[in-house]
């Protein structure tokens, strides 16, 4: 199961879907279309607004001080994320963590 895990200043993901074998599982592959789709854009906008962390266990972004517009194409990325987690939700799991 992948589980992605929102908070305020930082997004992770871990583990694979588990849907397919690797290589056809397109669970896997949406996620990381929407997921590499989001940091391309937002990199090509301000590479300072996110660190991205890229690792074969975990993907991470970290949120720095975005624009409207970085904001907004974050937004974006949970929407469909969250989107794909209804449509498959033995392969996904969202958490949202509210930070103090």
């Amino acid at each position: 199961m992948i589980t992605i895990e929102i908070k305020k200043k930082e997004i992770t993901v871990k583990g694979h879907a588990g849907y397919a074998d690797g290589g056809k599982d397109i669970v896997c592959a949406s996620v990381s279309s929407i997921i590499y789709t989001t940091v391309n854009g937002i990199f090509n906008l301000d590479k300072s607004a996110i660190k991205f962390t890229d690792s074969p266990k975990l993907l991470k972004i970290t949120i720095g001080h975005p624009s409207t517009v970085v904001t907004i194409l974050l937004d974006n990325m949970v929407g469909l994320l969250e989107d794909l987690a209804i449509q498959y939700p033995e392969n996904i799991k969202i958490i949202k963590k509210e930070e103090k």
